[in-house]
Parts: structure tokens; sequence; C-alpha cells
């Protein structure tokens, strides 16, 4: 699958200084279904988990965006 990255999701990369690679270590390994979904996950380095929302077509993994999940943790 290709993964790709909306102008949004690098912004807020930038932003929190989260690196691409971070974001695609994430997204390896999961059983990914079509549609939206929402990855929350504990990363070392991080003082709160990071959230993902991603979008599924096809043979595509959309980053619609990624940021520190300050509010209410739910796993």
């Amino acid at each position: 699958m290709k993964i790709k990255f909306s102008r949004h999701a690098k912004r807020r990369g930038k932003l929190y200084k989260i690196s691409e690679d971070i974001i695609i270590k994430m997204l390896e390994g999961k059983e990914l279904n079509h549609g939206n979904q929402e990855i929350i996950e504990v990363v070392e380095g991080f003082k709160y988990p990071l959230k993902v929302v991603v979008d599924v077509e096809s043979d595509i993994i959309m980053v619609i965006t990624n940021y520190p999940l300050k509010k209410g943790v739910t796993r």
C-alpha cells in the first residue's frame, strides 16, 4: 500500500515535531479497512499519545491529520 500525507497532516507534523517516519511506523502491520479510521498509540519521546486519522481507499492510505492527544485519552 502507498502512504500519502495531506497538506494538513504535513503542517501538523511540523507543528508538533512528528516526523513522517513515526507515522509510517505506526501504520505498519495494522489491519486497515476501507474508509476513515483513527489510530491512537503511545509513542516513545512524546508526552501524550499520538492520534492519526487516515482514509483508506483501494491501494492508498491518505494521512488526513496527526497530533498529540491531550484531552480525554481513549483507547
